[in-house]
């Protein structure tokens, strides 16, 4: 007969459950912790730009983002730049050459790899005002701001007067993105990165193409 006071054998006592690991352990690793906190401040930043009324900037900043659309202020300025010998001729190549190789490595690489979904504007409750039509490609990295920013750095490079200017025109338009509310700040930052690497790579390029002496 079995005394119910007898504790069972070591190997027969039931095991409890492991408890559930308190956070900041292996379960939520440092990584994990400062990409949410970098989300948290990135959708924060964001959030405060839509909740800022800037009517006086509204339609400035839309017509801009348009403007951007598919590179035509940087394509427009390069056609200016391409007619002149020399270094400005250079520079229009370096800078279409940044552009195409910005644009592709963002769409086609950026885009697909990462997935991340385009803002909540109406959560936001961004102004209508403000607003330009919502793409339908991912929202991380901003190819708008990888492609302005690989212009502006490639021709800036070779024509520093133009270094300033278009350089501004630049972080206008990646601002203008964040405003119209079509991606976080955090996607802007990394087309700025993205483009200022692609503009590297196509400056490596032409500069190693002698240019042609005029006839």
């Amino acid at each position: 007969m079995t005394d119910p006071n007898h504790d069972p054998a070591p190997s027969a006592r039931p095991v409890p459950p492991p408890a559930d690991p308190p956070a900041g352990t292996a379960a939520d690793t440092p990584t994990d912790a400062v990409l949410s906190d970098l989300r948290a401040i990135d959708g924060a930043v964001y959030a405060a730009v839509a909740a800022t009324p800037t009517p006086t900037l509204d339609t400035a900043l839309r017509r801009l983002s348009r403007a951007a659309d598919r590179s035509k202020i940087s394509l427009t300025v390069a056609a200016l730049l391409a007619p002149w010998p020399g270094r400005p001729r250079q520079a229009a190549v370096a800078g279409v050459g940044a552009v195409a190789l910005a644009s592709v490595t963002a769409n086609l690489l950026g885009k697909r790899l990462v997935r991340r979904r385009r803002p909540d504007r109406e959560q936001a409750r961004v102004a209508v005002d403000r607003q330009v039509p919502m793409p339908e490609s991912a929202s991380f990295p901003s190819g708008h701001t990888a492609s302005a920013t690989a212009f502006a750095t490639a021709v800036g490079v070779l024509l520093p007067p133009l270094a300033v200017p278009l350089g501004a025109l630049a972080a206008a338009v990646g601002y203008s993105r964040v405003h119209t509310g079509v991606h976080y700040p955090g996607d802007v930052a990394a087309g700025a990165l993205l483009g200022f690497t692609a503009a590297v790579a196509s400056l490596a390029v032409v500069r190693t193409v002698p240019p042609r002496l005029p006839e």
